[in-house]
């Protein structure tokens, strides 16, 4: 299958962690870049490899504009992350296609949403949200549990918490694995907050986002909960 690359604009990089990036990116040609909350884009970049392009959901939500937003984890080991920690600046321009992609929210929102996510998954699960929010459509509670190693790794903390105070629905938990002594909220991993979260197995859709193995033992603890395959959408980042 051909893959259309059309030319984005880098316009800001921000530093969200010590190993995390937020990229901003505009499409000059167009007036609108029109996507769907939850879907991804593809990068081609300039490196030695067999397959030179690299896939990111899209972290920020759909607008009256052609910017989108891009949160990018650094991986020591590979090729990808350190050829744009090392090359990427604001004003160049990259080939990037899309949107891709069908992790994404039905057209009616009946039942309350759990989105979970590992590390950079959250992003389009922050997509979904704030496309939520923007759009006033009607839906039930949302709950988002964010597994993380540390309090450093929690993405979009303020962010979260400011949308889980001005919004009752909304329920931000983030759960630590390494907790310091200070850390009063949830510890170990993210299943154990969800199963209690649903513990009396009310009607819910789950979107899961990140590890590949967090993905897939939610996938066969929420089965074996009594959820069906149908509420349970997923996307790998491994």
């Amino acid at each position: 299958m051909k893959i259309n690359y059309r030319q984005a604009t880098i316009i800001n990089i921000v530093d969200e962690s010590p190993a995390v990036k937020r990229f901003y990116f505009k499409f000059p040609e167009t007036e609108h870049f029109d996507f769907k909350p939850g879907q991804f884009v593809m990068i081609d970049l300039p490196i030695d490899s067999k397959i030179t392009n690299r896939s990111y959901s899209i972290a920020s939500a759909p607008g009256n504009e052609n910017v989108f937003e891009l949160i990018i984890v650094l991986n020591p080991t590979g090729i990808g992350t350190p050829h744009m920690w090392e090359n990427f600046q604001i004003g160049d321009t990259v080939p990037v296609a899309g949107p891709i992609g069908k992790f994404t929210l039905p057209e009616q929102i009946n039942n309350d949403l759990c989105l979970i996510a590992t590390g950079t998954g959250i992003a389009p699960l922050r997509s979904m949200l704030h496309h939520i929010i923007n759009q006033n459509i009607p839906h039930k509670n949302i709950y988002l549990v964010f597994g993380c190693r540390t309090t450093q790794d929690i993405l979009y903390k303020l962010e979260m918490q400011e949308l889980s105070s001005k919004y009752p629905y909304f329920n931000f938990i983030p759960v630590l694995s390494r907790p310091n002594e200070d850390w009063t909220g949830a510890h170990g991993y993210v299943h154990h907050v969800y199963e209690q979260i649903f513990a009396d197995k009310r009607p819910a859709t789950f979107y899961l986002c990140g590890w590949k193995n967090m993905i897939m033992e939610a996938r066969e603890r929420l089965t074996a909960m009594g959820y069906d395959k149908s509420q349970i959408k997923f996307e790998l980042y491994d």
